[in-house]
């Protein structure tokens, strides 16, 4: 058993959950012991008790109670095929020594859950690049979304670039495909967002839109912001829009699309799949492989770099039913604005 003794956070620890800070540096404590020693105010912070779900913050120094001496069992690192790190790797849009940028496949999670075991999180493997540690997410994509997705490659850069995310200070623009034709054609869509019963969760979760004024009086409603606007369409029946979620919220995009009446294509959660879409803007069908998969994509992403401090905007192709759908409509990236709403800020 060692002796009690204090651990400060360093700078580059900044804004972690207590017990993953805990479970870096001493692996031979399970989940479970971190959160008893936490209950029995053996783990402090700044003297303090704590939970396992305090974020800690630089500086701070953490009591360290006596721990079995015990090594942590070896851990393989998870085995990964051939063709799935080719296909990682060839996701990459852009890498430098803190940051990664993917192309997400449309279908691949991003996360493990329930019965989920090949995901972009454990793909990552396949992405040190010479690194001891694997790149960390620092936001999401649904399953079925396609686009980029930012990924730190140390623990410091994870800090900041999720701060960062939280603060709004990151730029997302998604394309998508919706059933009819928004009215007006530039706007801003404000429902809020509560979890529909029997929802499930992650993935499986179904939101359900909230009237604003009745958010404050909606237990679980969450605030929600969405900037669309139409970018073209093919007569009535389909249109071409820009979205940018203001919030980031699960589903907020396709829910919110959906309550305007107006669908993501594909979208067979809150698209209603199995409806016929006639051109009035409901129902997800356009028929044949267009109404087989969601047609929604994370187009661009501008950040402030952490370090160096330029603007970058990063920007992934259509992936391939998507572009499959533009082509049949002669639908081109060069014809529209990068940033339709740019003008507007």
């Amino acid at each position: 058993m060692s002796k009690v003794h204090m651990r400060k956070v360093s700078p580059d620890e900044a804004d972690q959950r207590l017990d993953r800070w805990f479970r870096r540096h001493y692996p031979q404590a399970t989940q479970g012991q971190i959160e008893k020693m936490c209950r029995k105010g053996e783990i402090r912070v700044d003297g303090s008790r704590a939970k396992a779900n305090t974020r800690i913050t630089p500086g701070q120094e953490v009591r360290i109670p006596p721990l079995p001496d015990t090594k942590a069992p070896k851990r393989d690192r998870p085995t990964i095929s051939d063709a799935d790190a080719h296909m990682m790797r060839d996701a990459v849009l852009y890498k430098d020594d803190q940051i990664i940028v993917l192309n997400k496949p449309a279908g691949l999670p991003t996360q493990g859950g329930s019965g989920v075991t090949r995901h972009i999180d454990g793909l990552a493997e396949a992405l040190r690049f010479g690194l001891e540690d694997k790149p960390r997410l620092v936001h999401r994509l649904d399953k079925d979304t396609s686009g980029v997705l930012l990924m730190a490659r140390t623990q410091r850069m994870a800090s900041e670039l999720t701060q960062a995310f939280r603060a709004r200070d990151a730029r997302k623009i998604y394309w998508a495909a919706v059933a009819g034709v928004p009215m007006p054609q530039m706007g801003t869509v404000r429902f809020g967002l509560v979890k529909a019963p029997g929802g499930g969760k992650g993935e499986g979760e179904r939101m359900h839109c909230v009237h604003p004024r009745d958010i404050d009086s909606t237990p679980g409603a969450k605030r929600a912001t969405t900037d669309y606007a139409v970018l073209t369409a093919a007569a009535r029946r389909c249109a071409w829009v820009a979205l940018v979620p203001v919030t980031g919220r699960t589903h907020q995009l396709r829910a919110h699309m959906a309550e305007l009446g107006h669908p993501i294509i594909g979208d067979g959660k809150y698209g209603g799949s199995g409806q016929e879409n006639l051109g009035d803007g409901w129902g997800a069908q356009l028929g044949g492989e267009m109404s087989r998969k969601l047609h929604l994509h994370a187009r661009s992403l501008t950040i402030t770099h952490p370090v160096t401090g330029k603007t970058l905007t990063f920007t992934a192709p259509l992936p391939p039913h998507m572009q499959q759908t533009w082509d049949t409509f002669d639908w081109r990236a060069a014809d529209v604005p990068a940033d339709p709403f740019e003008d507007l800020e």
